[in-house]
């Protein structure tokens, strides 16, 4: 497995081989990830909970492609914010883990203001 930075840095490198750093401001990346996340859903729209098992294995390169899409706009997104990934990721899974401690979360799928 390669740690983001060098992921981040590989991404860096292919887009300005190609001069896209223009096209690379906040709101248009929000809007790539939000319809790659669209475009990842889309492959489960309409499916029955028991027919979700057999998609991702029928889909699997497609289901990898559209999350792919999805990683890439969120590390360029972090990238152009000057976010550090695995900093706002530990920083945000502790703001879970207080609004949902193991005791009284575990095994329920309640939002944490009901718990």
């Amino acid at each position: 497995m390669t740690d983001i930075q060098s992921l981040t840095d590989f991404l860096i490198e292919f887009r300005d081989e190609r001069h896209w750093a223009q096209f690379h401001n906040s709101k248009d990346l929000a809007i790539a990830l939000s319809i790659e996340a669209a475009e990842l859903n889309e492959i489960f729209l309409w499916k029955k909970a028991e027919e979700v098992e057999e998609v991702e294995k029928v889909e699997q390169q497609k289901i990898a492609d559209e999350l792919a899409d999805v990683l890439v706009y969120a590390l360029m997104f972090a990238h152009r914010n000057g976010l550090d990934v695995e900093t706002i990721i530990r920083e945000k899974m502790k703001k879970n883990g207080e609004k949902y401690p193991v005791d009284k979360a575990k095994g329920k799928a309640t939002k944490y203001d009901q718990l």
